[in-house]
């Protein structure tokens, strides 16, 4: 009998499953209803395709987008899993064709959209046949606290009564707490069967930059990736085709995506994009659940998301192969006018709800202190337990040095105060800087003692101020039109004259600003070295990958997917190809041992790729690179502060000279026996660095021994570390959280 393993390996190419995969896979196939809370890029769809492969009967996916659909029906079928979808993009006869299907046992997938599923005939035809698994992608849809609630997933809850046999796994990428709570609880999954892995995106760099001049700003990165996959958001289907046409007249490949445009042309450009004819998409959050694209290299924010949520969702689109990818937010406090307008469109509890993100959107785009992996972390409710990601603008650059603010403070809060808090920050600035205007006159506000009294200041830097002034909760807006209301803390604020440090500068401006991963590491020139601090091995793979083959290769692949008219990462995803242009595969076995080559892909393309390789390597007199094979399936604690089993699979442990990396020695030279102290006075550094390169030895698959001298490295005194084992013991070391609230 086939194995989750097994069928990992050999149908769909890798060495070892990703964290907390194995856990849901097994939880499914001994029908526990589980909620699955895993980032994006993180392996969801493998939970229920394996299952899928190793039951009866069939294997309900619902997901709310057909392209999403057809995308991973696509991919399966590339890896020989029979699959299909019933939705409104096909044609009757195929429609019929795949019903057929479904009846006579030959699909083990059925991916359908939730109006598609409550049909009558797909009612009917459901009837028919066993239902082993009920899968409810983006399950986030059905809560009213997500920031992209859906009425008809409300009913999905009903659907279960219909199937009872059925085993229900819900599927999320984005879910805070409330949001959890709300999918367990109406789908009848008991709390204990929820899994919640880390929300880490380690390969992506994330930042925030002042929005100056948009369009110039867009073109700048774009061209620094030419010729990379990048998704540009915005907040309308206006700017959208604007900003697509302003980079076609500047030679740029860009497409338009948004819900108001032709069925057939918005499918059309999603297929260039899939297809890579086109390097940019310029989308609405249309597009957000709609891409399975695997090698988006960036993904730019034109105007202010408005939630963390969905801000969080639509970067997770890049870098899902695992890769470096960079994430740019260009940031004006003007966008919130854009994002409140729509806001006001809603009513009640839901308006409320919508302005409670958008202000958590704005609070974590204007902290240029805090790591910004901390600030989403800790938004979903997870400790970053080193504080400093070196991944993102707040981490990898000085930020402006805070300065005594407090006249300019007391100035503002004193205008606030005598306008009564009847006015928006635009006014409040006008009043401080003299302007005379009809408004201003009319109100008798030019008699004011705060009229004229901030002309030492910009227009921007008062602007910087009024934002300190919100963050640190002295003045908040009220009613639909943001009128500035001075709080209580303001108030005492005030009458205090307390010391306020803030900044004077223009907020997003920094000394000395690193932006995103190397170009050494996202052109695959092979100089990066050091930057190891990334998942999957990806700093390992791009110090050697040879980037002349790995273009060789990305052409072929896009040949053959032109041919099959399927999108290119169908073929074989990005960092499949890294792989053969660092290890350079010279036999059916060896290009079998790369990620991502299952033994269907091996059958149909595997003789193409290795004779492009032998060709180049026999030109350039390269021999097959040795590598280590990992132990799969090592439970080693991760950053994030939950166990996570290894994901690296086949590890490249060499340097170019042939010796073996740091990490490697270390960790085998503690697996022979020796001392801490005699590996740090081997090795250099001291205890910590041991420590360090033993940490990244669990996390490239390899096991270590078990040894009291890595307790007695600890650092805590004695009654500490007795509670604190105490409380491994009665908790257990799965996860660190709640032993750390323990």
């Amino acid at each position: 009998m086939p194995t989750p393993e097994s069928i990992l390996k050999h149908t769909f190419g890798y060495d070892a499953f990703r964290p907390f995969q194995r856990e849901v896979i097994e939880n499914v196939l001994t029908k526990k209803d589980t909620l699955a809370v895993m980032p994006t890029g993180g392996g969801k769809s493998l939970c229920y395709q394996i299952p899928a492969m190793m039951t009866e009967g069939i294997t309900l996916v619902i997901s709310p987008l057909i392209s999403l659909m057809k995308d991973q029906v696509d991919q399966l079928i590339a890896s020989g899993v029979y699959a299909v979808s019933l939705n409104s993009s096909l044609d009757a006869e195929q429609y019929n064709r795949n019903m057929d299907k479904v009846r006579k046992g030959q699909a083990k997938l059925l991916y359908l959209a939730p109006e598609s599923l409550f049909t009558s005939r797909v009612q009917a035809l459901l009837q028919e046949v066993t239902v082993d698994c009920i899968t409810i992608d983006e399950a986030h849809c059905i809560s009213e606290w997500g920031h992209d609630f859906r009425p008809e997933y409300r009913q999905l809850a009903e659907i279960r009564k219909k199937f009872p046999e059925a085993v229900c796994l819900a599927l999320t990428a984005t879910a805070t707490g409330k949001v959890q709570e709300d999918i367990y609880r109406l789908l009848g999954i008991s709390p204990a069967n929820v899994v919640v892995a880390s929300f880490n995106r380690e390969n992506l760099f994330i930042q925030v930059v002042k929005k100056v001049k948009a369009v110039q700003q867009v073109e700048k990165l774009v061209q620094k990736y030419k010729g990379k996959a990048g998704i540009i958001y915005c907040q309308s289907r206006s700017q959208v085709e604007k900003l697509a046409e302003a980079l076609q007249r500047r030679g740029v490949a860009a497409l338009p995506y948004h819900a108001g445009m032709e069925d057939e042309d918005r499918r059309s450009n999603q297929d260039a994009f899939g297809r890579d004819d086109c390097q940019v998409i310029v989308a609405t959050i249309a597009f957000g659940m709609g891409i399975n694209k695997s090698n988006v290299r960036y993904v730019i924010h034109f105007d202010l998301p408005k939630s963390i949520e969905g801000y969080y969702q639509e970067i997770g689109r890049a870098g899902r192969d695992g890769l470096p990818a960079q994430c740019v937010l260009l940031y004006s406090y003007a966008d919130t006018n854009k994002v409140d307008f729509m806001i006001n469109q809603k009513e009640g509890k839901e308006r409320a709800l919508a302005k409670k993100m958008l202000d958590g959107m704005v609070q974590y785009a204007e902290n240029d202190r805090t790591c910004r992996r901390s600030l989403i972390l800790g938004y979903f409710g997870e400790n970053y337990a080193p504080g400093k990601c070196d991944a993102c603008d707040n981490c990898t650059s000085a930020p402006e040095p805070l300065v005594d603010i407090t006249v300019p403070a007391q100035k503002f809060l004193s205008c606030v105060a005598r306008t009564e808090g009847q006015f928006a920050t635009g006014y409040i600035i006008d009043v401080l800087l003299g302007k005379v205007t009809d408004r201003i006159t009319r109100w008798n506000h030019d008699k004011l003692s705060t009229f004229g009294i901030g002309t030492g200041f910009s227009e921007a830097q008062w602007k910087n101020i009024a934002r300190q002034m919100k963050v640190k909760g002295f003045v908040h807006e009220v009613g639909e039109y943001k009128a500035l209301a001075i709080t209580l803390t303001g108030k005492a604020a005030l009458k205090n004259r307390d010391a306020i440090l803030g900044v004077l500068g223009v907020a997003g401006e920094r000394k000395k600003v690193t932006v995103g991963y190397s170009d050494a590491l996202m052109e695959g020139s092979g100089e990066a070295a050091g930057d190891e601090n990334m998942i999957d091995g990806v700093a390992l793979l791009a110090e050697g990958y040879d980037a002349a083959l790995f273009e060789q290769l990305k052409v072929k692949r896009k040949e053959l997917a032109d041919a099959a008219k399927v999108p290119a990462f169908t073929i074989f995803a990005d960092k499949t190809l890294v792989e053969m242009a660092t290890f350079f595969p010279q036999s059916r076995g060896s290009m079998l041992s790369i990620s991502g080559v299952g033994q269907v892909k091996a059958e149909k393309f595997g003789e193409t790729f290795l004779r492009i390789i032998l060709d180049y390597c026999q030109e350039k007199g390269l021999a097959e690179k040795k590598r280590a094979r990992a132990t799969a399936n090592v439970v080693a604690p991760s950053a994030g502060g939950t166990s996570a089993q290894s994901s690296l699979g086949l590890n490249a442990i060499e340097n170019e000279d042939g010796s073996y990396k740091k990490f490697y020695l270390i960790g085998e030279g503690y697996n022979a026996g020796n001392g801490m102290a005699e590996l740090a006075e081997r090795h250099g550094g001291g205890v910590g660095t041991v420590l360090e390169n033993l940490f990244r030895y669990l996390q490239a698959g390899y096991e270590l021994r078990l040894g009291d001298d890595l307790l007695a490295a600890c650092v805590l005194d004695d009654a500490t570390k007795g509670t604190v084992m105490e409380a491994y013991r009665v908790l257990g070391t799965e996860r660190l959280k709640p032993v750390f609230e323990h």
